[in-house]
């Protein structure tokens, strides 16, 4: 192995959205970087690949106007960006049964639709009360931390429709089941983002535009002034922090920084060797954060024939296996519907071929839209779970009890080490806006202690 190389003011880990901005934050400001990244590329969540004369969004790709951050940078990038359609009429899959509906109120009963509303109701009032930088502070914090937000249904949400409405929409935001969420993440996730239906709906909320060309261009133009100092293919296998300086081993050399910087899930901290050890309650937040299962799913057409039958290409399910889809026609005009299989699902569908999954989501979509679906020119999906520098999406999810007890740990700096990531930002947690704001923030801590 060479020697080290020469000490920065800074080396990161992680060369996603968080990573970069955060090693950006710090090169602006005249201080010198390094960034160590295990991939191949740069841009952990977000990947855009060309296909059929398309540019499609394996990972991260919606934006919101409340979201600064990514829009302020897409203007930085002259990166232009275009409104999602959403215009016509919906599809409601539950219990093998398809409704159609237009606007955004699902085709249920008028019961059923009560109950939703009212559990969407609760839940913004409590989102109100659970602030994103100190949720685990609050004094019911481990009560709310305890339950999870199937239990909470069962228990708030009489009828079953109103809850399997509710299921997909914890099943698309976090890749896990309701069963699966703590009520204290989803508040305080929620919190972060504005509130709960500002992560479902689409105009004026997380899934309002779509960034011409891809959101890959992000990170690579948030890469390009890093180019020299960034270091691709070498994942981090231990971190020795001293008194005056931190060390990263990878496979092929030792970098040095006066501090540090992690930028990758919880989840993926788990697999770096700390000397000495990190204290207990950030090495448990470690085990204690999986990644959710999604598989994101592309078929391409010639045309839109579903905008011309009247359809907007939005479907809610109960996974089977789609739990939402979308019209993903892009700003040149390739046609394109996107489906997620998330989840419980999404972990089954893990053990299945591309192929076979094709089959499956072709189908579902001729069910929704009609014979035409049958055809796509393309089609091309990415399980976010078989990657082994991610690990899954869209985000890492505490499990019951992990955040009020160790939820203080998630952005405390640790000596020299200091936390990014999307989990650890405290406005639009887990999107991409998440990524930048937390990178942002731990670079000003790492600027506030150098000077």
């Amino acid at each position: 192995m060479p020697g080290p190389h020469p000490q920065r003011d800074a080396v990161v880990i992680g060369a996603g959205l968080s990573g970069l901005m955060a090693a950006r934050h710090l090169q602006q400001a005249g201080k010198s970087v390094t960034v160590l990244e295990a991939c191949e590329r740069v841009g952990g969540r977000i990947l855009s690949n060309a296909v059929a004369d398309s540019t499609i969004d394996l990972g991260g790709q919606w934006i919101g106007p409340t979201q600064h951050k990514v829009n302020a940078l897409c203007k930085t990038l002259g990166i232009e960006t275009y409104k999602s359609f959403h215009s016509g009429r919906k599809v409601l899959e539950l219990n093998g049964k398809i409704r159609t509906y237009k606007g955004e109120i699902p085709s249920l009963s008028p019961l059923a639709l009560i109950e939703l509303q009212r559990a969407i109701n609760r839940v913004e009032r409590l989102v109100k009360k659970v602030p994103a930088d100190r949720a685990f502070e609050l004094p019911n914090s481990a009560e709310w931390d305890t339950r999870t937000v199937g239990e909470w249904a069962r228990r708030t949400v009489w009828n079953r429709k109103a809850r399997q409405v509710l299921d997909a929409a914890i099943r698309v935001i976090f890749g896990v089941d309701a069963d699966e969420l703590p009520v204290l993440h989803l508040l305080m996730y929620a919190n972060a983002g504005g509130g709960m239906m500002k992560l479902c709906e689409i105009e004026g909320a997380a899934q309002e535009s779509r960034l011409a060309g891809g959101t890959q261009q992000l990170a690579l133009g948030l890469a390009q002034p890093l180019a020299e100092n960034l270091h691709l293919g070498q994942p981090a296998r231990a971190v020795e922090q001293y008194e005056d300086h931190v060390s990263v081993t990878t496979d092929e050399a030792v970098y040095s920084g006066r501090h540090l910087i992690i930028a990758i899930p919880p989840a993926l901290v788990s697999r770096i060797h700390f000397t000495p050890g990190l204290p207990p309650a950030r090495a448990q937040l470690n085990q204690r954060m999986p990644m959710g299962a999604t598989i994101k799913c592309h078929a391409l057409y010639e045309r839109p024939f579903w905008r011309e039958a009247g359809w907007s290409g939005e479907v809610v399910g109960d996974g089977n296996p789609i739990t939402v889809a979308f019209d993903n026609t892009d700003h040149m005009g390739r046609a394109a519907l996107v489906a997620f299989i998330v989840g419980q699902p999404a972990r089954e569908w893990s053990q299945r071929t591309m192929a076979e999954r094709r089959e499956a989501v072709v189908a579902a979509l001729v069910r929704y839209f009609g014979p035409e679906a049958a055809s796509p020119i393309a089609y091309l999906d990415k399980d976010w779970s078989a990657e082994p520098w991610t690990g899954g999406c869209p985000v890492g999810v505490p499990t019951l009890g992990t955040l009020s007890t160790y939820g203080h740990a998630l952005r405390t700096p640790v000596g020299r080490i200091h936390w990014a990531g999307t989990e650890t930002a405290t406005k639009w947690m887990g999107y991409m806006d998440g990524a930048l704001q937390a990178g942002e923030r731990a670079a000003d801590d790492v600027l506030g202690v150098l000077s």
